[in-house]
């Protein structure tokens, strides 16, 4: 096994994966670098990501606009290590011997690019709080 595949893999879900966890996987994948494997999916997908998103993160200088939301599928969360919910509910299946955070955040649908600041902000806090988590477990 290469050290590529013990790296943690973590799976953030909200319903849509149009905004929240498009977020929190685009700054994992930005600050955790090849550190940790990064997925995300949506219960219930949008056809496209928020554009009040793309904006808000392109403000932190990073581009998803090329992302596209994806179906949740048991096979992912199976082959993660951490998933972390955002608003899903019972929709998100559980696995025995996963690790799972639930992070209450505001859904950025519908909201401008105001609105979506400071949410952006509170989770790249939580998403440099999971790096120094995950990372430490090494």
């Amino acid at each position: 096994m290469t050290p590529a595949d013990q790296r943690p893999c973590v799976l953030f879900v909200c319903v849509h994966n149009a905004g929240r966890s498009q977020m929190a996987a685009a700054f994992l994948t930005h600050l955790a670098g090849d550190r940790v494997q990064v997925r995300s999916a949506g219960s219930a997908p949008a056809d496209s990501v928020n554009p009040a998103v793309v904006a808000a993160m392109t403000e932190a200088g990073i581009d998803i606009a090329a992302e596209v939301p994806k179906v949740l599928t048991v096979e992912a969360v199976q082959a993660s290590d951490v998933v972390i919910t955002m608003g899903c509910g019972d929709t998100c299946p559980v696995f025995p011997g996963k690790r799972y955070l639930d992070w209450e955040l505001p859904d950025p649908a519908g909201q401008g690019v105001e609105a979506v600041r400071p949410i952006r902000d509170e989770i790249e806090k939580r998403v440099r709080g999971l790096i120094d988590a995950i990372t430490s477990l090494d």
